[in-house]
């Protein structure tokens, strides 16, 4: 019998409400100084009442550009091109990894081991020492300022490869069994009884990978030579790059608004796959 205790349960409950106010609190205030005018956004303190240029500034930002003193692309494009880079990272890693950690667990061949503890490793290596050699491939390959050029070099990962391959030790042998008995080739015993048995942890990986693309910067910034190819993380760096005095705060909270929209709306739509791929056990 669980004991209930009143106290304790107040206790928490307020914590947690203390908590969420921080965290909505900030977010609160750059929706509201994206609502107002630049004059009204740049005071202080800044009033907590929403503003009347809402409609406004968001079509704005969205077909025009974020700033009119920071030369700047419309976010809509900036959208659009982190949402390619994010999707393509996150299919991409959870495809190589999936075949990478399918190989190493279900074909014997010599040095599988060895192959594996190389792609672990690569976990050690922070990307700073691996970045400017990375830099000189792209470029010489001509794919600066292009998707590829953005995505490809981000595709491998070791930690999905490592999760996907404890995972599938963790597969009874029966199953591979039964499915060769079956006259199953490989690719139809990864499609039909490795894949459906993976799918929260496919869908919790994709989570993850598709906000790690999203939130990209400092490759982006290497690649990404012109405006036309930024995505929305280096575009609200520029907005706030002409010092204050310049800067529109109005419309950059604006933009900042957009940017969190479609990395919040994985994140809720597939909360419930996400939870459940990260602690259910029952395989």
């Amino acid at each position: 019998m669980i004991e209930r205790r009143p106290i304790l349960d107040a206790v928490s409950h307020l914590v947690l409400i203390i908590g969420a106010l921080i965290v909505i609190f900030p977010l609160y205030v750059a929706f509201i100084a994206s609502t107002q005018t630049a004059e009204q956004s740049a005071m202080s303190p800044l009033s907590l009442m929403p503003g009347t240029e809402m409609v406004a500034n968001y079509t704005t930002v969205l077909t025009q550009g974020a700033s009119g003193n920071v030369s700047s692309p419309p976010v809509s494009r900036m959208l659009w091109i982190s949402l390619v880079t994010a999707l393509v990272i996150a299919i991409g890693k959870i495809s190589i990894s999936m075949l990478s950690a399918f190989a190493m667990v279900y074909f014997r061949f010599r040095g599988r081991n060895l192959f594996f503890w190389m792609i672990f490793v690569t976990l050690m290596l922070p990307v700073e020492v691996r970045i400017t050699p990375t830099y000189q491939v792209v470029s010489d390959f001509g794919m600066l300022n292009t998707y590829a050029g953005l995505t490809v070099p981000l595709i491998a990962s070791a930690t999905a490869t490592f999760l996907f391959r404890q995972f599938f030790l963790t597969v009874p042998d029966e199953l591979a069994e039964a499915a060769r008995i079956d006259g199953a080739g490989p690719l139809r015993f990864l499609k039909d009884v490795l894949w459906p048995l993976s799918r929260t942890n496919v869908i919790a990986l994709f989570v993850i990978m598709f906000i790690y693309g999203w939130n990209q910067y400092l490759w982006p910034l290497m690649i990404a030579t012109e405006q036309t190819m930024y995505p929305i993380g280096i575009g609200i760096k520029t907005l706030i790059s002409g010092g204050d005095s310049a800067v529109e705060w109005n419309m950059v909270m604006a933009t900042m608004i957009l940017a969190m929209l479609p990395p919040g709306l994985v994140v809720v739509v597939m909360q419930k796959w996400f939870v459940k791929g990260l602690v259910d056990s029952e395989k």
